[in-house]
């Protein structure tokens, strides 16, 4: 669609950025917090860990002020479950809880609406030697977890999102390092983690609304619009596939209360259904979130060559990514996208149609919560950061919203990844996406200054102008 007018981007939109509690606080184990997966995760030999990370744990103020300086609305970050709760369950530690309030204070302090999430990945380690989420005793875990949350904070946040790409942790789950045992065991241990979550997540929605007074709670999945190889129908049937088991299933669930038909089918065949107690599917249909969130970084392409199931995807990007299923779907390179240094192909028309499909199947208003380009920024002198390569990706996804917002698509708010350099989940600190600079390395934590990059200056003017300068 062309439109000879573009809409503007609406008042008040949260114009913001996003990090998480285990990539950008660092202290660990610092002030009673307790042990979480990623903590104890495998790390290659060339890759920091998350020990140390930005350490905004104690630069929280300084981050803050940068962030006010560019002009924040809001910022989506991320509540580590294990400075709350050290063992998952249990004993609530104040020091914990005394630092988010430090946190939310702050941020309310200079006028930016603390945007918050629950859980992004790092699940408390006590909870993960009793089964993790396949045990359904983490389904009350959590919900009691999301209460001392909504007593805590609830009176000055006001935006929620429960769990951080729920969809990459069931599709990837072996990608975080957290999996062991025999592969088939394995998926459909995770496909039981996954309704365990949804459950947890419906029961927190409804909490949510009984909690905070004008509170609204969202899901935020990784959601991304799958294109078919050709207009061959087995690539068409393929992309319709993809779609369902990648995306649908997990936003079904949370907001239709149901699970969608092909992803159920996909797990019949493969005999990785999860058992559903009774009463499951009346808590699911009782959620009712507010909006969605969702994270985009690129789209998807595939194949259907049903006939040729052994035969290898030609995909080269991040293997991360790489979700095969002989029978339904196989990874395909696009040809006509470029790619970043890391091999994520870059598609901000896709970015479009994602808000477009996400918007037409649900009727919520949208929020996105992770978009960037991860890069090898060079420190030049002068603290200079010249990053015109990640104003080029988020100035070109930026257009790509307005357009989807002039498509008719209710989105408040424009999140991206991330707010301050910190250590990516598989590739370290040398994978930067902020718009200020940590000055460390992967071993050499040198003196930690906050450095502002071109892209802040950038951002700082798209804010101030609500995206009419870009």
């Amino acid at each position: 669609m062309i439109h000879n007018e573009l809409k503007d981007f609406p008042e008040n939109f949260l114009w913001g950025a996003s990090t998480s509690a285990y990539q950008v606080e660092g202290a660990w184990n610092e002030d009673g917090k307790g042990l979480s997966v990623m903590d104890v995760g495998n790390h290659p030999d060339d890759v920091t860990d998350f020990k140390v990370c930005s350490d905004h744990y104690h630069h929280y103020k300084e981050d803050i002020a940068l962030m006010a300086e560019m002009g924040f609305k809001t910022y989506r970050f991320s509540i580590a479950w294990t400075r709350i709760i050290p063992e998952g369950t249990g004993d609530v530690n104040q020091k914990g809880i005394d630092f988010y309030n430090n946190l939310i204070d702050e941020l309310l302090k200079h006028d930016i609406e603390p945007l918050v999430t629950m859980y992004h990945f790092d699940l408390p380690l006590a909870l993960q030697k009793k089964g993790g989420w396949e045990n359904r005793g983490t389904v009350d875990a959590f919900v009691n977890y999301a209460e001392v949350l909504f007593n805590e904070y609830g009176d000055r946040v006001k935006y929620w999102l429960t769990i951080n790409e729920q969809n990459m942790m069931i599709l990837h789950g072996n990608a975080l390092g957290l999996l062991e045992g025999d592969p088939e065991n394995v998926k459909k241990g995770l496909y039981q983690s996954n309704h365990h979550m949804l459950v947890a997540q419906s029961k927190v929605f409804d909490l949510c609304h009984q909690k905070v007074e004008d509170g609204k709670i969202g899901p935020a999945p990784n959601i991304s619009t799958v294109y078919p190889a050709s207009s061959k129908p087995e690539d068409i049937l393929a992309a319709n596939n993809y779609s369902a088991i990648r995306n649908w299933l997990y936003l079904d669930a949370a907001i239709f209360g149901r699970y969608n038909a092909t992803a159920w089918s996909f797990m019949e065949e493969k005999g990785i259904t999860p058992e559903i107690k009774e009463g499951d599917m009346e808590i699911l249909k009782s959620g009712n979130p507010d909006f969605i969130a969702f994270n985009y970084y690129t789209s998807a392409s595939v194949e259907g060559d049903f006939e040729n199931q052994d035969k290898a995807s030609n995909f080269n990007g991040d293997q991360q990514v790489v979700d095969n299923e002989a029978g339904l779907y196989r990874r395909y390179q696009n040809e006509y996208l470029e790619k970043t240094e890391f091999g994520w192909e870059i598609d901000p028309v896709g970015f479009r149609t994602t808000l477009r499909e996400i918007y037409s199947r649900y009727n919520l208003p949208l929020i996105v919560t992770e978009n960037g380009l991860g890069a090898y920024d060079k420190l030049e002198e002068e603290d200079t950061v010249n990053d015109d390569y990640r104003i080029k990706y988020l100035r070109k996804h930026i257009k790509q919203a307005q357009l989807a917002i002039s498509d008719g698509v209710e989105l408040f708010g424009f999140c991206p990844w991330s707010a301050i350099d910190l250590v990516s989940t598989h590739q370290g600190i040398n994978k930067r996406y902020g718009f200020i600079y940590v000055n460390r390395d992967e071993f050499d934590l040198k003196d930690m200054r906050r450095i502002r990059k071109k892209s802040f200056y950038w951002y700082k003017d798209v804010i101030k102008s609500n995206g009419k300068k870009l």
